[in-house]
């Protein structure tokens, strides 16, 4: 195995990564800035109040992009078994 090719593999698992996190990152981020904004404007200063609401908004992103996100990783992860095989067979 070159090593273009585990740079090829490292890159692609770094990318599949980003690409299955980052709508679950994006709503924590949305989720966090409107609590942020609430907490400001009603100057409740309560630290567990962020929390609450973030977690159950991931939790219901897991729902739905769920699907999504295991069939890219079943699919890198297939990739990833097929070049193996090649390489050492």
């Amino acid at each position: 195995m070159s090593q273009e090719t585990v740079i090829s593999i490292a890159e692609k698992g770094v990318y599949i990564t980003l690409i299955t996190v980052g709508p679950l990152l994006i709503i924590a981020l949305l989720v966090g800035l409107l609590v942020s904004i609430f907490q400001a404007t009603t100057q409740i200063q309560e630290q567990t109040l962020a929390f609450v609401p973030k977690i159950v908004a991931v939790l219901i992103g897991i729902i739905f992009f769920g699907p999504w996100m295991l069939s890219h990783i079943l699919s890198y992860a297939s990739d990833i078994f097929s070049n193996l095989t090649r390489y050492i067979g």
